[in-house]
């Protein structure tokens, strides 16, 4: 179990973020058409994981927009942005912003990304929902960085992120 924050008020996860250098957990999300996709889908590829509690928040924007332009000049990378939210908020929330290289993935369906991934809210305003993280994954599988951030209202460390890519 991880500590983090929202505006100073601790909340408490699951568990903790794969260890680096481990197997990524797979993991069964829904896209934009309802359809369940895989880590394994992406294989082959290098994965960056943005954990948002929702899109529908100041942070989960910005880091979402900055993670598309990385992956705009980056093709054998995949964004994969995870939330709570539904797949049709997501897709407005993606086409109102024209973010198009990005991957949005919904949990809607169940709660085992994010208790597999130890970053489920288990108590405090939003709990049953993701703290805010960040997992890089190689095209085998191998998890190479992984960030927790601490105050869920703060953005993620995009340079060490990105340079986990490199």
């Amino acid at each position: 179990m991880a500590s983090v924050t929202l505006q100073g008020n601790a909340m408490n996860t699951n568990g903790d973020l794969p260890a680096v250098g481990s197997a990524a957990p797979d993991f069964s999300l829904v896209n934009g058409d309802l359809q369940d996709v895989r880590l394994a889908d992406f294989s082959g590829r290098k994965r960056l994981l943005n954990i948002v509690p929702s899109l529908d928040t100041p942070t989960c924007a910005i880091s979402t927009r900055k993670f598309n332009e990385y992956a705009d000049e980056h093709s054998n990378t995949v964004v994969l942005i995870v939330s709570a939210d539904l797949p049709f908020a997501q897709g407005r929330f993606c086409t109102g912003e024209s973010l198009s290289n990005v991957v949005p993935l919904s949990m809607m369906r169940s709660r085992a990304f994010a208790r597999d991934y130890g970053v489920l809210l288990t108590d405090g305003p939003l709990a049953g929902i993701t703290a805010r993280a960040v997992v890089v994954i190689d095209g085998d599988g191998t998890v190479l960085y992984t960030q927790l951030v601490p105050e869920i209202a703060d953005e993620p460390d995009y340079e060490a992120a990105l340079a986990a890519l490199s």
